[in-house]
């Protein structure tokens, strides 16, 4: 089974080797059949503190690294 690939954009570099990305997707409302934005912050796992504020980031689903980290940057 591969692995899930989303792609988002870095909020958050403060932690170290973490970084927060925001993932935002269009879903069609059941009853209203109109397009929706959601959006979901992912802790992602960055070993060389390469990436900062605003850059658009592939994440890959890996096994957990720590509580919440349970992704990691592939780009």
């Amino acid at each position: 089974m591969p692995k899930r690939v989303l792609k988002g954009v870095v909020v958050s570099d403060k932690l170290d080797k973490t970084i927060t990305v925001l993932v935002s997707r269009k879903v069609m409302h059941p009853v209203y059949k109109k397009y929706i934005k959601k959006s979901k912050k992912y802790s992602v796992h960055d070993k060389d503190n390469k990436f900062k504020n605003g850059e658009i980031v592939s994440i890959q689903e890996n096994r957990p690294i720590s509580k919440t980290k349970k992704w990691i940057v592939i780009n």
